[in-house]
């Protein structure tokens, strides 16, 4: 009799605790689609999909097409020379050289123009749902014709925080050349905070798997669940991506995670805490506050003085390992470069026409937003980046010189860092950073294909390869300025006028040719319209 009333008060228990088990279950967002499932918990809509490519939005592919008259910078480190011929057939380049193009061919006269691979934005977003708590969501339409606009033609999405289904929806359409956009790389975003058991994370990265993910980013989590990630992903061949977040830096470092098998790391986070030499964890002020983003943000900014300085034991010892396991660095300085003047980047001159208004509004301080956290921004937190970046960029430099991967990403969309744009200001500060400038078309292009496994297929100008072009009417090797959308300001000395040069002329993907002025019309004319809407 005991044993039977046993029995029944542990089916009773356990019967009590089931409504709150299924309830738990029904919360659990399906893999890869926590982005979505965390947009429903705070009232925002996520953006409507990219309407069809439009029948003035590119034309081609070609039978025949053939670029006359350009000067090619090929992307794989050989400088300039031209004018040559680049003859295209359907999305393949089968010639470069200075012979006559075909009778039957189309014709691009490119005279004046200078040639580049596609670029590669090896560390971006398809906007992010906490914008909408600024208002509408970006459309991804403003945000692909962005890209394209300014060369862009490949894309690593590093989260689909959209959700993974609407994410490889939009892949797919673009494969197919059904939307105006550039081709996707789909990085689903671990939720490391809520899966901390090996097991589980292996499930995890199945499911995403299953579901067409080319990829997992990493933010944070157990160093257990991390390195199963890793290590499913590895055996699945899918690529890997980590920032190394604050809250889990101290289990798994950079130099931890590359010993794990990850791909590649994404800002800088993790770095400097792995060329520790007198502390174990980064010197937090003893009011410190993690969730509050500016104290977050600016101690970062003393973090690289408290590592091993340049060209110690210590800093060379993590860079050779780093580069004996392949190892690619994504620095993306742009984003961070508010903070060591923000007035520059707030006010930077292309918002006015360009910047979606609810995106204006959602780089303003404000607690609830991420990376909108200038809230009392101090001479002294920027000094403290200035001398953040000296030596953040002397790594990235010093890394590439002695044979490390650096791949070039902006995550605009934050930090008010416009898509498009602000790609082409990493490509200025990689050369701050003490790149050549064909080194930084390199980093752009042929590095951003290696990482993602595509270098047969795209990252330099050459037979075989696909045709994904950046034709500029401006020499970009002696001044990356004339690929803004806004172009470049100067003096005509022989007229007295000051003239507006340069800007991207014409993008090719997969031998579609856009004209990138008339993309960035559009994007003009979308924001115009949503300002008017906002007005009524």
């Amino acid at each position: 009799m005991r044993i039977s009333g046993l029995l029944c008060l542990i089916v009773l228990v356990a019967w009590s605790f089931l409504p709150a088990a299924a309830a738990r279950a029904a919360e659990q967002p399906e893999p890869g689609e926590e982005g979505p499932a965390r947009a429903a918990r705070i009232g925002v809509s996520i953006a409507d999909p990219a309407p069809p490519r439009g029948p003035q939005e590119g034309a081609g592919p070609f039978a025949q097409l053939v670029i006359t008259n350009v000067v090619l910078v090929n992307g794989e480190g050989a400088p300039p020379r031209g004018p040559v011929n680049i003859v295209i057939e359907q999305d393949r380049i089968v010639r470069i050289d200075t012979g006559d193009a075909p009778q039957a061919a189309e014709i691009l006269d490119a005279t004046g123009m200078y040639a580049l691979p596609g670029f590669i934005d090896a560390h971006a977003h398809i906007g992010t749902i906490g914008q909408g708590l600024t208002g509408p969501l970006t459309p991804p339409e403003y945000i692909f014709k962005l890209w394209l606009g300014h060369g862009i033609t490949t894309v690593r999405e590093v989260g689909a925080g959209m959700g993974l289904e609407w994410t490889l929806a939009h892949k797919a359409r673009s494969a197919r050349g059904e939307i105006t956009a550039p081709r996707l790389i789909v990085h689903s975003m671990f939720p490391g905070g809520a899966i901390s058991d090996p097991e589980r994370a292996r499930r995890w990265v199945r499911a995403v798997h299953r579901k067409g993910a080319d990829g997992v980013k990493l933010r944070g989590g157990s160093a257990a669940a991390l390195k199963a990630v890793m290590a499913e992903a590895r055996k699945l061949g899918m690529g890997t991506s980590h920032h190394h977040d604050q809250s889990a830096v101290y289990g798994v470092n950079v130099l931890d995670s590359a010993r794990m098998g990850l791909d590649s790391m994404e800002h800088w986070y993790g770095l400097p805490e792995a060329m520790f030499v007198d502390r174990t964890i980064q010197n937090y002020p003893p009011d410190y506050n993690y969730s509050d983003e500016q104290w977050r943000f600016g101690q970062a900014g003393r973090l690289w003085r408290q590592a091993a300085p340049p060209g110690s034991e210590k800093w060379r010892a993590v860079r050779d390992e780093l580069i004996s396991l392949d190892f690619t660095l994504v620095p993306t300085f742009t984003i961070y470069e508010a903070n060591r003047d923000v007035a520059r980047a707030r006010d930077a001159e292309w918002h006015a026409a360009y910047t979606w208004p609810g995106l204006k509004r959602f780089f303003m301080p404000d607690p609830r937003l991420h990376g909108s956290y200038h809230f009392d921004w101090t001479t002294a937190d920027e000094v403290a980046w200035r001398r953040n970046f000296y030596l953040w960029m002397q790594f990235v430099n010093d890394y590439k010189n002695s044979g490390g991967r650096v791949a070039t990403g902006s995550d605009s969309g934050f930090i008010f860092k416009l898509f498009g744009f602000d790609y082409i200001r990493e490509l200025e500060l990689l050369q701050e950073a003490g790149f050549h400038p064909l080194e930084v078309i390199q980093a752009a292009t042929l590095n951003g294909a290696e990482l993602l496994g595509l270098a047969d297929e795209i990252g330099s100008l050459v037979p075989g390869k696909k045709a994904d072009l950046v034709l500029v009417a401006e020499n970009p090797v002696r001044n990356f300025k004339v690929l803004y959308g806004t172009g470049h300001m100067r003096l005509n000395r022989a007229s007295g006028k000051v003239e507006r040069v340069g800007g991207v002329r014409y993008t090719i993907k997969d031998g579609v040719v856009f004209d990138a002025r008339k993309l960035l019309g559009d994007v003009r004319e979308m924001v115009a319209a949503e300002a008017r809407r906002e007005a009524r």
